[in-house]
């Protein structure tokens, strides 16, 4: 953390620092707080509840995740190869200790009132993560898009909780040779599987 940073953003820092591996109910405003160095008061000039912080959080991870998507895919040639980088890249990322799964599904799980702020917040970027699988596999000639960009959500989101469960040493070694076979399934012709 920078020490010369505004204390919104350093109450932020500290937040994510700690939501992510710990969850967003262990951590109360106190330790954030004491974290951080800021007191409450000025917390909560910045950030009227602990909802606020969680959603602003939330809405920093949604940009983090779409700048390494961008990142990660960038050099593919193909649609169908942007949804294996992806997936490439998150089997590397969730094989290692600092994953600690997917903060969305994390919010989801800990707040599962589907009106709370970050289950909110949490359904929007899954949507969004579904509209662009849908658009890749499109374009990759899927003959079914929404059902391989289910598929592709529902095998995203799984290896996060693997993650979560196992830590580093997850199933995830797996998942690129599943996404490969997702696609041939929709792109191939049933013969030539």
């Amino acid at each position: 953390m920078k020490k010369n940073a505004p204390a919104k953003d350093q109450l932020l820092e500290t937040a994510a620092r700690l939501f992510f591996p710990h969850g967003y109910r262990a951590i109360g405003v106190d330790t954030i707080a004491a974290e951080s160095g800021i007191g409450k008061m000025t917390l909560y000039r910045h950030y009227n509840s602990k909802d606020e912080l969680i959603v602003a959080y939330l809405r920093e991870s949604d940009k983090n995740f779409w700048r390494e998507f961008e990142k990660v895919t960038q050099a593919a040639g193909s649609a169908r190869e942007k949804l294996i980088a992806f997936f490439r890249a998150l089997a590397e990322y969730v094989s290692t200790p600092i994953c600690y799964g997917c903060p969305f599904l994390n919010v989801a799980v800990e707040y599962p009132d589907a009106d709370h702020p970050g289950h909110r917040v949490a359904r929007e970027h899954k949507e969004a993560v579904r509209n662009r699988f849908q658009e890749l596999a499109r374009e990759a000639g899927a003959r079914q898009p929404q059902v391989l960009a289910d598929q592709l959500v529902i095998l995203m989101d799984g290896t996060y909780m693997a993650a979560r469960m196992w830590g580093a040493k997850n199933p995830a070694m797996h998942l690129v040779q599943a996404v490969k076979t997702l696609l041939d399934s929709q792109t191939k012709e049933p013969g030539n599987l």
